[in-house]
């Protein structure tokens, strides 16, 4: 393998010629106790920065073998190290200001979530390091300015690396407290299922956000305590006994005046299927990974999805067992955004009642009196959400404001009281019989509950594998073009990060290309690309290009989520 010797000289032979010379430093180059790995170099100085890595192997590295054996501590360990180089970067201010983006050296910055990415990788089999970045090469005009990028390469860089990715050099206890957090979290996770809860907020846990646009703790917000009647204590291996809020599986509605925590609550379980950094107030917020946030979402695409469970009988005679449309309303859209989360394995559904669609969720007596239920197309999800649950093992968190139609139905219901949670189920259930039995009866005798049973084979868009090179470009935290096609993924709330939208854009090229055959129904062919990207690494979705520092692993509810979202997919 070359050297850095080798690098110095190259460099210092092309100094003030044109800017395409940097394209001779592609390559690897030896550096001492790590590799230099210049994987994409820049066409010119005003251009999205080079990408480079650097490689330090296992034994430089000096991570234990138990701290990247099981994945939740390797992502937790990656996490870590990744949120260690990007700070070193920002204290070392950008000191050359030449052409374009010279001297520009950054990385991904994670938020709050704790997530894999193909910005810092550590292999399980020997804890080799690898960490990517980007780097403006340095130009006065569209002229080589070598020395400067030498004193980043050489000055610089290796302080960075020694001083964040080999642990010799890290804070000892900071490093243990991040494994034995991601020991803990695991634990809870274990804990749901054997406990029969869909979800566990901790006393003391701080739930609300800086702002609307800040996903930071807010400061000064009121702790969160558990009802003692909701309280179960957990017995972490590291932390010891934590006592919070569980959960059950079956129906749960969180009711309260505005302003007093429903929403800030459903938001925190939302994204507790996500793991968070110690700080963030979430830490110990725990949500059943296989949940999903249902909301309404006017204008959204639909293609052969089976929504007759909620929607029958349409005047115009529309087939609402291959419900097909451009252009769905919020009814519409909101039942598909169920079946297909049913169809993707949501095993709960967290729902507001101020994103919904209300002829969706309830129907009243008085208006079931006045219009006939056999004149009414829509089977209100009230009506549902028991079979959902009963037959379909589907639990529900839902906030409501305005209707107490769910009392009927519910297992547990809190009122939210300045943030704080209480089990007001016995008084809820008391108030809702005096006003009778619900709107079961109002469904017409056709209609029983039948569950979810879909079984959707895509295909390739044909006019998007004619295209010679399929171009890529997230938009936006929530959308993305894929050759001329934008896809809109603002109803998948949770979606955590951006990279997670540029991940979406690159598996549904390579599902395109290689997964929707024909044969394989749709969240097969997710359930194959989510395997490879397990075992093999974000990287493959490159294929052959150099991997960039840009990805981050979803689950298989947004990747389904986007393929339904993906206005030519193409179902047989």
């Amino acid at each position: 393998m070359k050297t850095k010797e080798d690098l110095r000289r190259l460099l210092l032979s092309i100094d003030h010629k044109g800017y395409l010379a940097y394209k001779e430093t592609k390559g690897k180059w030896s550096w001492g106790n790590y590799v230099l790995s210049i994987d994409h170099v820049q066409g010119d100085p005003f251009a999205t920065p080079s990408g480079v890595s650097v490689i330090v192997p296992g034994k430089t590295a000096g991570f234990p073998e138990a701290y990247v054996k099981e994945d939740h501590r390797r992502i937790a360990l990656q996490d870590h190290l990744l949120r260690l180089f990007g700070e070193k970067l920002v204290q070392r201010e950008r000191s050359y200001a030449g052409s374009g983006k010279s001297g520009l050296v950054t990385t991904s910055r994670p938020g709050q979530e704790v997530l894999e990415r193909t910005a810092c990788r550590i292999e399980p089999a020997d804890g080799q390091v690898t960490l990517r970045f980007q780097v403006g090469f340095p130009a006065n005009g569209r002229t080589i300015n070598a020395r400067e990028l030498l004193r980043i390469l050489e000055e610089q860089l290796p302080e960075t690396v020694e001083k964040t990715l080999m642990r010799q050099n890290l804070n000892q206890k900071a490093l243990e407290g991040v494994i034995d957090l991601a020991d803990d979290r695991k634990y809870i996770r274990s804990q749901l299922e054997e406990r029969g809860l869909c979800a566990f907020i901790a006393d003391g846990s701080i739930l609300p956000r800086k702002s609307g646009v800040s996903s930071l703790p807010m400061q000064n917000a009121v702790p969160f305590k558990s009802p003692e009647s909701m309280a179960v204590i957990m017995e972490l291996p590291h932390h010891g006994s934590l006592r919070g809020m569980g959960i059950r599986k079956g129906i749960t509605l969180i009711v309260g005046g505005g302003y007093h925590g429903k929403s800030t609550l459903l938001q925190a379980l939302e994204m507790g299927v996500y793991d968070h950094i110690k700080g963030d107030g979430r830490e110990y917020v725990i949500t059943d990974p296989q949940a999903v946030k249902i909301r309404a979402e006017d204008g959204r695409s639909i293609v052969g999805t089976d929504i007759s469970v909620f929607i029958q009988d349409l005047p115009n005679g529309k087939d609402t067992v291959r419900f097909t449309t451009e252009d769905a309303s919020g009814s519409t859209s909101q039942a598909a955004n169920v079946v297909e989360a049913m169809e993707a394995g949501c095993s709960l559904l967290l729902i507001d009642e101020d994103t919904s669609a209300t002829n969706f969720m309830v129907r009243d007596s008085l208006m079931a009196s006045v219009v006939s239920p056999d004149k009414e197309p829509i089977t209100p999800f009230v009506s549902r959400i028991r079979d959902l649950y009963e037959t379909s093992g589907v639990s529900t968190i839902l906030v409501a404001g305005s209707s107490g139609a769910f009392f009927h139905e519910a297992d547990t219901v809190i009122l939210m009281d300045r943030y704080i949670p209480c089990d007001i189920t016995g008084k809820a259930k008391a108030a809702a019989a005096l006003e009778g039995d619900g709107l079961r009866k109002t469904i017409p005798e056709g209609r029983k509950y039948h569950g979810i049973s879909q079984n959707r084979i895509p295909e390739a868009d044909r006019a998007l594998l004619r295209e010679q090179r399929i171009k890529l470009k997230t938009l936006s935290d929530d959308s993305f073009l894929i050759a001329h096609n934008e896809v809109d993924l603002r109803g998948l709330e949770q979606i955590a990060d951006r990279e997670q939208t540029a991940a979406l854009a690159y598996m549904l090229k390579y599902m395109q290309l290689h997964l929707l055959d024909g044969k394989t129904s749709l969240p097969q062919a997710a359930r194959k690309m989510l395997a490879l990207t397990n075992r093999q690494g974000l990287e493959i979705l490159f294929e052959g290009s150099a991997p960039g520092n840009g990805l981050a692993q979803v689950r298989l509810a947004e990747l389904c989520g986007m393929l339904n979202r993906f206005r030519n997919l193409r179902i047989k």
